[in-house]
C-alpha cells in the first residue's frame, strides 16, 4: 500500500474518530456540565481563535506545502526559517493592538454579556497557538507525515476538553481552572506538534532567505485573506452573536451548528485523498479525467451527505429528548445549516480544483466579498431574528458563494458536477424523507433513533443498489454480497 494511501485511510480514521469525541463533548459532556452561559463563552473564545487564526499564521502553513519541494535540500533551512519567522509580521501588530487597545476591545465585546471582556487574552493566545499549530502542522505534512499531526488536530484537544469536563463535574476543578485548562491545551497541543515535527527535520537557522522571498510573502498574503474568509463564513456568525444577544444563546446555536456540521464529515475525508489527485490531473492537463473526478466525487458525497441530512433531521426530535430542554429550539438551525453542508458536497472536489488551478487569485477575492456579506446579514438579521438570524445569514452566504464556485468552473472548465444519478439520488432521498416523517415510534429515544435509522439506511442502499445509481456503492455492494455468498 502506498505511503499516500495509507495515510489516507488513517487520516480517515482519525477524523471520524475526533467527530465522536466531539459529539460526545458537544451533545453531553458540555450541555450536563458546564453551565449555559460558560458553554456559550467557550464557543466564543474558540470561534474568536479560530478566526485570528490565519492572521496569527500569516498563510504561513499553505506557502510551507506549495513551495517547500521547489528548493534543493540546501536551500530548504533557509526557506524553513522565513517560515518560522514571517508569521511575526502578523503576531506583532495584533500583540500590539491587544495590550494597548485591550480595554476599548474589552467593551466593545461585553456590550451585552460583560463577562466577555474577562476573557478577551484567551482568544489570542488560543489563536496564537493555532496558528502555529497549523505551521508545525504543514512542517510534517512536507514531510510525507500527516497523521499524527491530524490526530493532534482533530482528537488531542477534544480528549483534553473531556478530561477537564470530568474533572470540573467532580469539582476537582473549579471553573476558572478549567478555562485556563482549555487554553492549556491548544498551547501543549502545540508544543507537542513542534517537538514531533522538529524530530522529522530539525532547523538550522539560516538567515540568508531565499531569492523568492518576495513571491512567498505575496502569496501567504494572499492566503490570509483565503483563509480568513473561509474561516468568516464558518465561525463569524457565533462570535457576533455574542454582540446581540445573551452568551448562552451562542451555547445553543453551538450545538445545533455542531450537529449539522457532521454533514461534512464525509467530504472532509475524501479530501484527503481527492486533493492531491485532482492537482496531478491540472497539473497534468487531464480534462476529462478531471470532469470525471469531478461528477464522481459530487455523486459520492451526495449520496453520504444526503443521507446523513435524513438521518439528522428525522431524529432530531429524539436526539433533543437527550439534551437539557434549553437545547431544544435549534430545529430550523439544523435544517438551514444542514443543507448549507449538503450542497458544499454536492460540489465534490470543486474547491480543490478552483485552489490547485491558476484562477485562486479570484476565487480568493470572492472569498473575501462573500465574507463581507456574511458580516452584513449577520449584522442585519441577528437583531431580527436571534439565533435562526444567524443560521439564514450563514445559509445564504454559503449558497451565493458556492453558486459562483459552481459557475466559475462551468465557465473556466467547461463542466458541471451533476448527472442524471444526481437527480435519482435526490428523488430518493425526498421519498425517504416523507414516507419516514410520517413513521414516528413511542419507545425510548435512542431505541426510536436506531430503529428508525436502520430501517432508512437499509431503504436507501437497497434503492441505489436496486437501480445502479451508483458505480461505488454498487461495486462495493456486489463484493460484500459476494463474500457473504461464499
Amino acid at each position: 500500500m502506498g505511503i499516500v494511501l495509507k495515510q489516507s485511510i488513517q487520516n480517515v480514521v482519525v477524523t471520524y474518530l475526533g467527530f465522536l469525541f466531539g459529539a460526545v463533548n458537544t451533545l453531553f459532556l458540555y450541555t450536563k456540565i458546564l453551565p449555559d452561559e460558560y458553554y456559550g463563552l467557550v464557543t466564543f473564545i474558540l470561534a474568536s481563535g479560530a478566526i485570528l487564526m490565519p492572521l496569527m499564521a500569516f498563510g504561513v502553513h499553505n506557502t510551507m506545502v506549495k513551495f517547500y519541494s521547489h528548493y534543493k535540500d540546501s536551500e530548504k533551512d533557509a526557506f524553513l526559517t522565513l517560515m518560522l519567522f514571517v508569521p511575526l509580521l502578523g503576531i506583532v501588530p495584533v500583540t500590539l493592538a491587544s495590550i494597548f487597545w485591550h480595554k476599548p476591545l474589552a467593551n466593545l465585546v461585553s456590550q451585552v454579556n460583560p463577562m466577555v471582556g474577562n476573557y478577551l487574552w484567551y482568544v489570542f493566545v488560543v489563536g496564537l497557538s493555532m496558528g502555529y499549530f497549523e505551521i508545525f502542522y504543514a512542517w510534517c505534512k512536507v514531510h510525507l507525515k500527516s497523521v499524527f499531526g491530524n490526530f493532534m488536530k482533530e482528537v488531542f484537544g477534544r480528549i483534553g476538553a473531556s478530561i477537564l469536563l470530568i474533572l470540573l463535574y467532580f469539582e476537582m476543578i473549579s471553573l476558572d481552572l478549567f478555562f485556563n485548562g482549555l487554553v492549556g491545551v491548544y498551547v501543549l497541543r502545540t508544543v507537542i506538534i513542534k517537538i514531533y515535527a522538529y524530530s522529522l527535520r530539525f532547523p538550522r537557522l539560516d538567515f540568508k532567505f531565499p531569492s523568492n522571498t518576495k513571491e512567498l510573502l505575496s502569496y501567504s498574503f494572499l492566503i490570509i485573506l483565503g483563509g480568513s474568509a473561509s474561516l468568516i463564513l464558518l465561525e463569524i456568525d457565533k462570535v457576533m452573536l455574542n454582540q446581540f444577544i445573551s452568551i448562552e444563546n451562542v451555547a445553543y446555536y453551538g450545538v445545533a451548528v455542531y450537529i449539522a456540521t457532521v454533514i461534512i464529515v464525509p467530504s472532509r475525508a475524501m479530501q484527503q485523498i481527492t486533493y492531491p489527485l485532482t492537482a496531478a490531473l491540472l497539473n497534468s492537463n487531464d480534462s476529462q479525467g478531471l470532469k470525471k473526478l469531478y461528477q464522481k466525487t459530487s455523486l459520492t458525497l451526495f449520496i453520504a451527505s444526503g443521507i446523513l441530512f435524513v438521518l439528522i433531521i428525522l431524529n432530531l426530535n429524539d436526539l433533543y429528548l437527550l439534551l437539557p430542554e434549553t437545547y431544544r429550539t435549534g430545529l430550523t438551525i439544523v435544517f438551514l445549516i444542514g443543507l448549507a453542508k449538503v450542497f458544499d458536497s454536492l460540489l465534490g472536489n470543486n474547491t480543490s480544483i478552483l485552489y490547485n488551478s491558476k484562477y485562486y487569485r479570484t476565487v480568493l477575492v470572492f472569498g473575501v466579498c462573500l465574507a463581507a456579506l456574511t458580516i452584513l446579514l449577520n449584522y442585519l438579521l441577528i437583531p431580527k431574528w436571534g439565533m435562526v438570524g444567524a443560521a439564514i445569514a450563514s445559509f445564504a452566504s454559503i449558497f451565493v458563494f458556492n453558486v459562483i464556485k459552481l459557475v466559475f468552473v462551468k465557465q473556466k472548465f467547461g463542466f458541471l458536477p451533476f448527472t442524471g444519478a444526481t437527480f435519482k439520488v435526490f428523488v430518493t432521498l425526498v421519498f425517504l424523507m416523507v414516507l419516514f416523517n410520517m413513521l414516528q415510534f413511542s419507545f425510548h429515544p435512542i431505541i426510536n433513533i436506531l430503529l428508525k435509522s436502520t430501517l432508512i439506511i437499509v431503504m436507501y442502499v437497497g434503492i441505489l443498489y436496486r437501480f445502479d445509481i451508483s458505480e461505488d456503492v454498487s461495486g462495493v455492494l456486489s463484493k460484500w454480497l459476494k463474500k457473504r455468498q461464499e
